[in-house]
């Protein structure tokens, strides 16, 4: 059975192409609007704590949000001011962002199609964008920016999986660049939209985010002809489809599928200390890291530009290794990076618990401890987000491929919940232990993942991959 067979939303496209870096024309194009989406979306959320604890919950604007009181009365808002409730906001708010790829996935394998799925999330995620402008539509912009991105990152991290045949080793060195393309979005964002936020008005940083969704948006399009080309007719009332039918699920594809979902929780904890950096960490640094720079303050969103711009440098660095040691040894598969990787978050975190401890005699933190730890965070970063974002890729079984890709963003769900709960005792505990609970998290997912490598891999990763026929 050829892949195209298998999976009939996809036609049969040139996997021989090597336009891109050894790789098919279409990642540039996936990668290069993924950057922009993700400009977009780390630049507002950049500003979103900052913003909330600077200006929206402050006495004179909060009673400007439309609904905020009745959102209050929700017990997990209930009694919150001040940075416990912007923290709790922007672990609701991270975390949606992850769970809704459930549905856009959804959406995509049963109703619209993946192209279809990822334009109106664009479009929507461009609506909250413009609608964070304004103070009054402040939760309304967040659903919209929920809803996007729902139906935007499964399934546009789907069709680049779909770019190879299931075989192709290329896959795994595809998702580091597309996470490549990722983090240079990050690189920008606080540049341009953290920048205009801080320094010029907060309404301005979100309105330059919108504006890069839209780039986005256009790129993507402009490059419809290079992606696997769909033939998707949707579902009609009564369930038939016009494609042939789909193969069903094997032994091996159940197998698969119950790891994919006992990997889920374990995600979710081995991702908190990353993701707490976009919360406590930036509250943490505003408050007492030494910023100034000859004199000038320098925004605090630009410790996010620091941390994409190391991320970035290791994902090439790690990436360029691990092909490098392939030509001489056997690469790890991706449980063994993964515990590798958490290794090295372990490691970040340790960095901060050392800074936390370390106050100067002007009670201010310099950045040598900071910068260390995003140096080892993102070693431990590229052996673990997007390899395990291509285990997922290769474990899922072809009828429900963007199903489980949405799937994967259920441990960014739990995780960024934690890292929102997590996040509200910065104000109540020692700052030391509050790095070193993160420390705990990192490495109990380590040990979970050794776990699985021992108990599963044999049956999992080196089981015989499907060939075209």
């Amino acid at each position: 059975m050829t892949t195209a067979e298998a999976t009939p939303s996809l036609t049969m496209i040139d996997h021989a192409d090597r336009a891109f870096l050894g790789h098919p024309k279409g990642l540039a194009y996936l990668a290069f609007a993924e950057a922009w989406e993700r400009f977009s979306y780390y630049g507002m959320q950049t500003l979103l704590v900052l913003y909330m604890i600077k200006y929206l919950l402050l006495p004179g604007q909060i009673e400007n949000v439309w609904m905020l009181d009745a959102f209050r009365q929700l017990p997990l808002y209930r009694g919150l001011d001040g940075q416990p409730l912007a923290s709790a906001i922007f672990g609701t708010y991270a975390a949606s962002v992850y769970l809704t790829p459930i549905l856009g996935g959804f959406l995509a394998d049963r109703f619209l199609g993946k192209r279809r799925t990822v334009l109106l999330g664009a479009i929507t995620m461009a609506i909250g964008h413009f609608l964070m402008a304004f103070e009054a539509s402040f939760l309304l912009a967040l659903l919209c920016m929920v809803l996007g991105a729902g139906m935007f990152k499964g399934n546009i991290a789907s069709q680049v999986g779909a770019l190879y045949k299931p075989d192709d080793l290329r896959r795994a060195d595809a998702f580091q660049i597309f996470y490549l393309g990722i983090n240079a979005g990050v690189i920008g964002a606080p540049l341009i939209v953290g920048a205009l936020g801080e320094k010029v008005g907060w309404h301005w940083g979100f309105g330059a985010a919108g504006v890069g969704m839209l780039i986005g948006l256009a790129i993507y399009v402009s490059g419809q002809k290079y992606l696997p080309s769909e033939q998707f007719e949707p579902r009609s009332r009564a369930g038939a489809i016009a494609a042939s039918p789909r193969a069903p699920m094997s032994r091996q594809d159940w197998l698969a599928l119950i790891a994919v979902l006992l990997l889920i929780p374990v995600m979710a904890i081995a991702i908190v200390p990353n993701n707490q950096i976009f919360n406590a960490y930036l509250i943490w640094g505003d408050q007492t890291f030494d910023l100034d720079f000859f004199g000038t303050r320098l925004p605090t969103s630009f410790l996010v530009t620091l941390d994409a711009i190391v991320s970035v440098s290791f994902l090439a660095i790690v990436a360029l290794f691990w092909r490098w040691y392939g030509r001489h040894w056997q690469e790890p598969d991706e449980l063994s990076k993964m515990v590798i990787g958490s290794l090295f978050s372990t490691g970040g975190m340790l960095c901060l618990f050392m800074a936390a401890s370390t106050d100067g005699s002007d009670g201010r933190i310099g950045l040598l401890w900071p910068v260390l730890f995003h140096v080892v965070n993102s070693i431990g970063f590229a052996n673990l987000l997007p390899v395990s974002l291509a285990l997922f890729a290769r474990l899922a079984p072809k009828a429900l491929n963007a199903t489980v890709i949405g799937l994967y963003y259920l441990a960014f769900f739990g995780g960024n919940s934690l890292v929102g709960w997590v996040g509200g005792y910065y104000e109540t505990m020692a700052t030391p232990v509050f790095w070193l609970m993160h420390a705990g998290f990192a490495a109990a997912a380590g040990g979970i993942f050794l776990i699985f490598k021992l108990l599963l891999s044999k049956r999992l990763m080196h089981a015989p991959l499907p060939v075209d026929a």
